[in-house]
């Protein structure tokens, strides 16, 4: 209605600038990097979050007395406190789906690029070492059984893909899933005995913490291949670094990091290692996607009570 107060929200971090424009044409924005008052927080109904503005939880709700939703930027919402938020009534929403399709096309390329050692081809011609001879045979992805740890929405967009390269494939999840001709395997270290390329595309959150681990690097075996386009909370990154330095797998793909942005100095001097930085969903048309539904799950709250994407709270129990 006209002279109607703008419901305000609290941004932690920046995001996105189409998201932000958006976001300030639509609500009054606070910016936490600006420290607005407390009588500015204490009005605050909304926030649009991101991983950006590290851990969301108990502490900032509580500076937030009148906080009703939180909108979070991504997929993933590890960064947030759901629990802490349920308790105190206030809704959490995410940006599935419009991403599932991009990520997908990166773990095919991630994984492609680790076997057949791309980006070391690209650094083998631009030191001019072709003229002296041939670059050396790669690993192939010909006759792989690939298994796929988390069969979620992008889980399925990435084995839609390798369907295409001739490739058998099996998964593990916390349930069999009804009506899929992969093979389901009940545990992850069951999984990596089945395979010799495994991809983690899990949720992050303490029940996936570490869920690669030793064992599961061991089962994979020498010929094996890890690829992490989840979170690096999933890898045990030091047994993933002890693994491939003694040859209990081949070769790593990894997008993701325990403690992005650092890098261990160990996984940087590896030759049979392809490193992204945190690039699964990082293109101008996904990013856009996902930061408007970020504003039409706020913008969908505040006029009809009912976001698009709600996150349902679930109890942490083990993946594996």
């Amino acid at each position: 209605m006209p002279g109607a107060t703008k419901p305000a929200i609290l941004l932690p971090a920046p995001v996105l600038p189409s998201a932000m424009e958006a976001l300030d044409g639509q609500f009054t924005v606070y910016r936490l990097w600006e420290n607005p008052a407390r009588e500015a927080l204490a009005c605050v109904r909304g926030m649009a979050a991101s991983t950006l503005a590290g851990p969301v939880g108990a502490g900032l709700f509580d500076q937030l007395p009148a906080l009703e939703i939180v909108a979070n930027f991504g997929v993933g919402y590890d960064n947030i406190d759901v629990a802490a938020a349920a308790a105190r009534g206030i809704v959490v929403t995410n940006t599935p789906g419009v991403l599932d399709e991009e990520v997908a096309d990166l773990t095919l390329g991630l994984l492609l690029a680790t076997l057949r050692r791309l980006p070391q081809a690209d650094a083998f011609v631009r030191a001019g070492h072709w003229e002296a001879g041939g670059f050396p045979l790669s690993p192939s992805l010909r006759g792989r059984q690939i298994g796929i740890l988390g069969l979620g929405g992008i889980g399925k967009a990435i084995a839609r893909r390798l369907e295409g390269f001739g490739v058998d494939i099996a998964y593990h999840g916390r349930t069999r899933q009804p009506g899929v001709a992969y093979r389901w395997h009940p545990t992850p270290v069951a999984l990596a005995q089945a395979c010799d390329v495994l991809i983690a595309i899990v949720p992050g959150g303490q029940a996936t913490r570490h869920l690669v681990d030793g064992e599961v690097l061991a089962a994979l075996g020498p010929q094996g291949v890890l690829i992490n386009v989840a979170r690096g909370s999933v890898v045990d990154e030091a047994a993933l670094i002890e693994a491939l330095q003694r040859g209990d797998i081949l070769a790593a793909g990894l997008d993701v990091f325990e403690r992005e942005p650092h890098v261990p100095q160990a996984l940087r001097a590896m030759d049979n290692v392809v490193l992204l930085p945190h690039l699964g969903s990082a293109s101008e048309l996904t990013r856009r996607a996902m930061g408007a539904l970020m504003v039409e799950n706020l913008v969908r709250w505040f006029a009809t009570g009912t976001p698009v994407t709600p996150v349902t709270p679930v109890a942490e129990t083990p993946f594996g």
